[in-house]
């Protein structure tokens, strides 16, 4: 079975994307990009172009699941607040397209992709250039920073599904592992 993956680092300047089609344990590149809102004047007409494009992105490219960089703890609230929202309209954009949504912190994503949470941005598009075969990177890393997050819901699946069975709950897990309980 293909699951198709879109991974989204929010901005209210630049918004990245990446989208990884995975089937047999492997991710192959489908699309890499960004959206520019730098030449949009206001924080709200920001957030309705990043709803568009989103929902754009999702009719063209038909992901099944949304995996998304969750905003991290900075020193400007008013950044934070707008990233925070930015995050918001691409993630109800999803919902509204029934796509579960998946957040990743920055940290967990640079140490899927690289084994360390404190690699740079370059070192996180190099690996992805080299893992999935990328012959030019972008211009804007924000691009490979939402691949970065496909790919890393990408290995946490991996990760998880060596059964392939998931669960939502102790009783779930019990019920679908029975061969693992005691």
């Amino acid at each position: 079975m293909k699951l198709r993956i879109l991974g989204i680092d929010p901005g209210t300047t630049i918004m990245g994307y990446g989208i990884l089609d995975v089937e047999n344990n492997k991710a192959v590149l489908i699309s890499l990009g960004y959206i520019d809102l730098t030449k949009i004047k206001t924080h709200y007409e920001k957030l309705k172009h990043i709803h568009e494009r989103v929902t754009g992105i999702i009719e063209s490219f038909h992901p099944d699941e949304l995996a998304i960089e969750s905003p991290f703890y900075g020193e400007n609230v008013q950044s934070m607040l707008k990233l925070g929202r930015a995050q918001g309209s691409a993630i109800v954009a999803a919902v509204l397209r029934g796509l579960p949504v998946f957040e990743y912190s920055p940290k967990k994503i640079k140490l899927a992709i690289t084994g360390n949470g404190n690699a740079s941005k370059i070192q996180v598009a190099r690996m992805l250039q080299s893992v999935l075969k990328i012959e030019t990177l972008p211009s804007k890393m924000d691009a490979t920073d939402g691949l970065a997050a496909a790919y890393c819901h990408f290995a946490n699946k991996k990760l998880l599904s060596p059964n392939k069975k998931n669960s939502n709950s102790w009783e779930d897990f019990i019920k679908n592992n029975n061969d693992r309980v005691l």
